[in-house]
């Protein structure tokens, strides 16, 4: 059983009880033969077993990569006891507990046992999603912004779940896109944008956010955006859990039927891929057949800025840009008026 990345719990020993009447009571018994060799070969049994998950992985992205067009019928069995360890030990030790109460430190007092039987809860569909508590971050525009926090063992299933759909989708998101995405931050969105812009003749910058995104999102095209690439109902029914779990707030349980709760370790991707199918495609195909000029795209998460070099006067081409948005599935998201 790994605790950390790179070691190894103690074998848990069995030993005899001491005879009082032959020996001093204080004499250690002797330990069960053989028990550091179950110890290694368990461990060993354990790396083969991550390195499994890891090859499977690698197939599904591979596949994702050669077959733009394949739906993945076969997904949610990928969901190991091994990759829910890796996910628990991704997760942040110190994070703010959900409504469960329960703290990283708690769970990995018996993590294995832990474990074993969430795998057996989810396989066997009795897993059920808790409510994310919900709290309040400050904005520097002096509104507030809604967080979602999970209970703990939705962070590990969702963060399992993460690894494997990133597998699928990290081949099909576009290049433009940077918000939270494996490898990608603000800082290389910025470098993106200042690259561009040094390395193109720009004669307007526009920059747009969506309103109260992670809040509005619907569920129905969600879910039909999520199902071009996935055909595994077990899977679609796991994401569906977590929409449909609600928020805690003050004691009070509430349940919308739309957004995808700010703040949960799944929201970031579902985002992703709502505004992959509602933005970055449509957005991709109007820069190559509808720009009269040179135009260069940054998304990160609900926010993008793109620059453009066209034989037209700004408000022309904002207008034409916006009026093609609304005239796509752009309709499905809203822009801040400014």
């Amino acid at each position: 059983m790994t605790h950390e990345h790179g070691k190894s719990a103690p074998a848990v020993v069995a030993v005899k009880p001491t005879n009082k009447a032959g020996r001093p009571a204080a004499e250690p018994a002797e330990p069960r033969a053989g028990t550091k060799g179950n110890a290694g070969q368990q461990n060993a049994r354990r790396a083969q077993d991550r390195e499994s998950a890891s090859n499977a992985l690698d197939r599904i992205r591979r596949v994702a990569r050669e077959r733009k067009k394949e739906k993945f019928t076969s997904l949610f069995h990928r969901i190991s006891v091994e990759l829910l360890e890796e996910a628990f030990y991704e997760l942040k030790k110190n994070a703010a507990p959900g409504a469960d109460g329960l703290t990283w430190q708690e769970y990995e007092t018996d993590l294995e046992r832990n474990l074993e039987d969430l795998y057996a809860r989810l396989h066997r569909g009795a897993y059920r999603a808790l409510p994310s508590r919900r709290i309040y971050i400050s904005k520097p525009d002096g509104r507030e912004r809604p967080i979602a926090i999970a209970a703990l063992e939705d962070k590990v299933v969702q963060r399992a779940a993460l690894a494997v759909l990133n597998a699928i989708y990290e081949e099909d998101f576009l290049g433009f896109s940077y918000g939270f995405r494996p490898g990608r931050g603000t800082h290389d969105a910025l470098d993106a944008l200042i690259v561009g812009i040094s390395s193109t003749r720009v004669n307007w910058i526009f920059d747009a956010d969506i309103r109260s995104f992670f809040d509005s999102v619907s569920w129905e095209w969600l879910v039909g955006f999520l199902e071009h690439r996935i055909r595994d109902s077990r899977m679609i029914r796991l994401i569906q859990k977590w929409l449909k779990a609600g928020v805690l707030e003050e004691g009070v349980v509430s349940v919308s039927d739309r957004g995808t709760g700010q703040g949960s370790v799944i929201s970031p991707l579902l985002a992703n891929v709502y505004l992959h199918y509602t933005f970055d495609l449509w957005a991709e195909r109007w820069r190559r057949r509808e720009a009269t000029g040179d135009m260069i795209i940054v998304r990160y998460a609900a926010t993008w800025s793109w620059a453009l070099s066209m034989r037209v006067t700004p408000a022309a081409s904002g207008t034409q840009f916006a009026s093609g948005c609304r005239s796509s599935r752009c309709r499905y998201i809203r822009t801040r008026p400014d």
